[in-house]
């Protein structure tokens, strides 16, 4: 099956006159439809790499391709709009706009590259709205809504424009067991529902192995790709 997502020989510095590497030689590819997690211990490099497969990073060196293409030489508007169009992102707080209602939330990503929210839109928001369980809070501003709802809305939001891949990072970190074992099994179904490709990123060795494939990242390195 063909790949979303691809890294090769990825490298990543931070800083100038102390340079500091968080990534070394990385080559790794996700194929569409899978469903994956990467793991490793706080300050392994997991996130850095989740940002960079996502392309809110960049890397110091090495190639980044999304749905084919190859990202290392666009321009930030074109970058912006691929992303859009192709990834969708679920973080560990969910950056909801409090000023605005759940519904409005979830079309939120469509707005961005659209001038109007279009019928079809609108349909899309109150499906998925139904598919993650908050028909009944859709109005309800985000501030008023407990945590659990809250991400649902953040899961929703991020499947608003149809995305060839979704990017999670810690997504049930904030969460209870109980809520984390339903919000984890939501995207396992909706993977299966939409042929959506999950890369997660957690700590939870639990939850990691639900998924089919488990990426370890240790020191910046891959030390574990297993495919269940």
């Amino acid at each position: 099956m063909a790949n979303i997502v691809e890294l090769k020989n990825v490298n990543k510095f931070y800083g100038t006159t102390v340079k500091t590497q968080v990534l070394f030689n990385i080559d790794l590819s996700f194929e569409v439809a899978s469903f994956n997690s990467i793991i490793g211990q706080s300050g392994s490099g997991k996130s850095t790499l989740l940002n960079i497969l996502g392309t809110l990073d960049r890397p110091t060196d090495g190639q980044v391709l999304i749905d084919g293409r190859e990202t290392g030489s666009m321009k930030n508007i074109d970058l912006a709009a691929l992303r859009n169009r192709t990834i969708g992102f679920i973080f560990q707080f969910h950056y909801l706009l409090p000023e605005f209602t759940a519904l409005e939330n979830v079309l939120m990503p469509f707005r961005v590259s659209n001038s109007a929210v279009t019928k079809e839109a609108f349909e899309r928001a109150e499906e998925l709205m139904e598919i993650v369980g908050i028909s009944h809070v859709k109005n309800n501003l985000a501030t008023r809504m407990s945590g659990g709802q809250q991400q649902r809305t953040a899961i929703a939001r991020a499947l608003i424009n149809n995305p060839r891949v979704v990017l999670a990072d810690e997504p049930t970190g904030n969460l209870d067991s109980d809520t984390s074992e339903k919000v984890f099994r939501m995207l396992r179904e909706i993977n299966e529902r939409f042929g959506t490709t999950f890369v997660i990123v957690t700590h939870d060795r639990r939850i990691a192995e639900e998924t089919d494939r488990i990426v370890e990242i240790v020191d910046g390195r891959i030390r574990m790709d297993l495919a269940r």
